[in-house]
């Protein structure tokens, strides 16, 4: 009788810590087979002594590298573009960076130079650790059109195949983090809703440029769009 006890003291133990863990879980945001982390242009050009450097940018790779661990699927991203490419502000004769002009698919920011192909400067961050990265989607490397977004380029028709990529693989929960906030997480976040997909950005594993309220109008448009804003807290570890 007294063995009987302690077999179903031990096994209403073992039932309440799994409520318990129930209870930690919930109201938290847990990774399943159907999520997948979205790394956006964790790159040296954008990282601190780059020649688009974003504030602070070197923050978000200890956050990644942390919310990889939980993540069996990971997606990066590379801006990768040509020499001379039409969004530097070196292409057009007296323009500077971060001045706007017309092109023939919209309003393009002018930026410096940056992430030109094979060089230092497009390469990912040493200090990322996501060995189980799946994929790596290169962009921007038409010369005559941006591309921001991590699924389709700035002129809103030609695609990077992500999309399909991504459901051919049955993954439906998307987790957007990188750089920068404002350009390149909210335009592949606001085309991952438009795909379909669930979305979430990760304010804390982001960091953004903010040129000419950039930054507020980024976010407005993404929760226009569905795309949930969150914290890496609110993920399940």
């Amino acid at each position: 009788m007294h063995h009987r006890r302690q077999v179903l003291t031990g096994i209403s133990a073992m039932a309440f810590a799994g409520l318990a863990s129930r209870a930690e879980a919930a109201g938290k945001i847990v990774i399943d087979d159907s999520s997948v982390l979205l790394v956006i242009d964790v790159q040296n050009c954008f990282l601190p002594g780059g020649s688009l450097a974003v504030k602070d940018g070197d923050k978000v790779v200890p956050v990644i590298n942390r919310l990889a661990k939980g993540f069996a699927n990971v997606v990066m991203t590379q801006d990768w573009h040509t020499a001379g490419h039409v969004s530097f502000a070196s292409s057009h004769p007296g323009k500077k960076p971060f001045e706007t002009i017309d092109l023939n698919y919209g309003k393009q920011v002018l930026w410096p130079d940056h992430c030109v192909q094979g060089t230092d400067g497009a390469a990912l961050s040493k200090d990322l650790s996501i060995p189980q990265a799946e994929l790596i989607i290169r962009k921007g490397f038409h010369k005559n059109v941006d591309s921001y977004s991590a699924f389709t380029e700035a002129d809103g028709k030609t695609t990077t195949g992500l999309a399909s990529y991504l459901k051919a693989r049955k993954l439906h929960r998307v987790f957007v983090a990188g750089l920068a906030t404002d350009f390149c997480v909210a335009w592949s976040a606001t085309d991952a809703r438009k795909a379909g997909f669930e979305t979430y950005v990760i304010e804390d594993a982001c960091r953004g440029i903010d040129t000419q309220g950039s930054l507020a109008k980024a976010w407005a448009d993404m929760a226009k769009a569905g795309v949930r804003r969150i914290k890496s807290s609110d993920i399940a570890a």
